[in-house]
């Protein structure tokens, strides 16, 4: 599955990330989802704020961010497992979920992109 296609199949009619198919694509909760994500339970589940610019920005990031490493990760969970467990060196052996939470998910964007094209980690 591609970037593409991971996207695709997370948004829904409007182009919006659906929170549930995410959650449901990586065997989750949405609970969990907001979690991992940095956001509030109520930012996932209730569908009026779902659909606000800050959850979808975040929500975006990390589908991104998954995009980028489920072809090495080999799956979307696994690719979710890295996401919330590896270590990056270039960060102080944050997560790229640690980093994501604080607002920095285009610096795992970049760190991604440099690895992708045969950069150190």
């Amino acid at each position: 599955m591609g970037a593409v296609q991971f996207l695709t199949e997370t948004a829904d009619q409007s182009g919006f990330v659906a929170a549930d198919q995410l959650s449901d694509l990586l065997h989750i909760t949405r609970a969990e989802l907001a979690v991992a994500a940095g956001l509030s339970r109520d930012a996932i589940v209730k569908t009026a704020r779902v659909r606000t610019l800050a959850t979808q920005a975040r929500l975006r990031d990390v589908v991104e961010i998954l995009n980028r490493v489920q072809g090495w990760a080999g799956s979307p969970q696994q690719a979710f497992a890295w996401y919330r467990s590896q270590p990056l060196p270039s960060f102080g052996d944050q997560t790229a979920e640690a980093l994501v939470k604080e607002g920095r998910a285009e610096a795992v964007k970049r760190y991604l992109d440099r690895i992708a094209v045969g950069g150190f980690a």
